[in-house]
């Protein structure tokens, strides 16, 4: 069995990470917010923020929850963008909230469109690099988005967490009244099952009922898995750079193999993920999994039912192979449909 289905990457984490040393002091809880000394490493990461402005979460997943309950207003429009990671319109239902959603345009936020329901809305989420589409929003856009979401005092939810994850460009942090950044560890250093994650905003009211509802609920994160976060940060910044190449060149070649076979996609920009266009893509998923032992996910769990969802988060023969396997699925059952 080849899996292009999983979101984690295949790649170790730094070594710094197994330099955490074990004693009696480790075991007891920790702070709510999150221990102090990793809030002040992930703060020098961000300009002009403060390690009170941050709260350490059991993955990026909390902390999308726990930002959606402290934002809610029971019946509220929370803007989703189609293709949408499959947990979000979950969330937003769980927070006593309502998905709208704004359509991508292979990949790319049509910017009228969106700011059409961006004036009737509670919140929005932003997902770039996204997951599944491997696309980066361009800095103007997310500069105008910035914008019209402070005149409208509409809520920002920037899920950042592949932004070490981009090919073409440098990150762009949103910025605003009511941003509210997400990111985690799981991607960036490989630590998926560690559950390190982060909210980030300089909105201090919306800190506070995170802070609160947390106490509630898990309490503090894991505080070895923080520790080893904090290592995490010591590593030399050449790692990430490392493998942000290792990233690119599994990407122009699953790209342009797919491209050869005829198959409609876009270009990913950022994460490890291609999002082709196939008919009946159910089926394809299925036939492909039974009858040429593959992985994929489909396009439908993530609103976008004309696509499958690849990730190349495996080694690159291993994806020559995979592909060569889907190349005689497009070549034998895919021609009956």
């Amino acid at each position: 069995m080849i899996s292009f289905g999983s979101g984690q990457p295949d790649l170790p984490p730094p070594a710094e990470l197994f330099s955490v040393r074990l004693g009696p002091r480790k075991f007891p809880y920790g702070l709510i917010q999150g221990e102090e000394k990793l809030r002040t490493a992930i703060a020098k990461e961000y300009p002009n923020a403060k390690p009170e402005q941050f709260v350490i979460t059991n993955g990026a997943s909390e902390a999308i929850d726990l930002t959606l309950r402290a934002i809610s207003r029971p019946g509220a429009r929370v803007l989703l963008p189609v293709p949408y990671y499959y947990s979000y319109p979950h969330n937003v239902r769980f927070a006593g909230m309502v998905p709208d959603y704004y359509k991508l345009r292979r990949g790319k936020i049509e910017i009228e469109s969106f700011l059409n329901k961006l004036s009737r809305a509670h919140a929005v989420l932003i997902n770039s690099p996204s997951n599944p589409a491997g696309s980066v929003q361009d800095v103007e856009v997310l500069k105008h988005i910035e914008k019209m979401a402070a005149k409208y005092n509409v809520h920002v939810i920037s899920d950042e967490i592949y932004k070490d994850l981009i090919y073409e460009r440098e990150n762009y942090l949103l910025k605003g009244p009511h941003v509210h950044t997400i990111n985690s560890f799981s991607k960036t250093f490989a630590m998926c099952g560690l559950r390190v994650g982060y909210l980030f905003s300089k909105d201090e009211e919306v800190v506070k009922k995170v802070i609160e509802m947390k106490s509630h609920t898990a309490m503090n994160t894991n505080v070895l898995a923080q520790e080893m976060a904090s290592k995490a940060l010591q590593a030399p910044k050449s790692l990430i750079e490392k493998q942000r190449n290792l990233w690119r060149e599994r990407r122009d070649f699953i790209y342009a193999t797919m491209l050869e076979m005829g198959l409609d996609l876009w270009k990913p920009e950022g994460a490890f993920y291609v999002f082709p266009k196939f008919k009946d893509a159910n089926r394809v998923v299925s036939e492909l999994f039974h009858k040429y032992k593959i992985i994929t996910y489909d396009g439908a769990w993530f609103g976008d039912p004309t696509r499958v969802r690849f990730s190349y988060a495996l080694d690159i023969e291993r994806i020559k192979k995979g592909l060569d396997r889907v190349k005689a699925f497009l070549n034998k059952e895919y021609r009956s449909y």
